[in-house]
């Protein structure tokens, strides 16, 4: 380690360039995984409460392996946690890498809320007259 500081300083960019690669991992597998309406329906599903994987796969009309790859993906963005029990795999809902999600779409909020606004002004003139 150099003791000038730029030893220290590159090893600190490293870490938040890593950090921030990382979030960005997480983000985009949490898109990838509410890309999909099965995957939503599932998270739908089991935010009303844990299930077995065949208590989940059996509104579906796939097979039992499709389900598991749904599940797979949303496991992979942590969307979901999984927990044996006995013979069976208990899956629940979890929901913190959503509000980051969240977070990241609140930035664009302000461009749909003033086309919003927009509208609902030129709608209240148009009745207005």
């Amino acid at each position: 380690m150099v003791d000038n500081g730029i030893e220290k300083t590159v090893s600190f960019n490293r870490m938040v360039k890593s950090s921030a690669k990382t979030q960005a991992l997480r983000l985009d597998s949490v898109f990838h995984a509410l890309s999909d309406a099965t995957r939503r329906s599932i998270l739908r599903d089991v935010a009303a409460g844990e299930k077995t994987v065949g208590q989940i796969a059996r509104p579906y009309r796939v097979s039992l392996a499709a389900v598991s790859k749904h599940l797979k993906v949303l496991e992979k963005a942590q969307l979901i946690r999984r927990q044996k029990r006995g013979s069976f795999q208990i899956v629940r809902i979890n929901a913190i890498p959503m509000k980051e999600a969240e977070r990241w779409l609140a930035y664009y909020e302000k461009f749909w809320s003033d086309q919003l606004d927009s509208l609902q002004a030129l709608l209240e003139r148009e009745e207005s007259n």
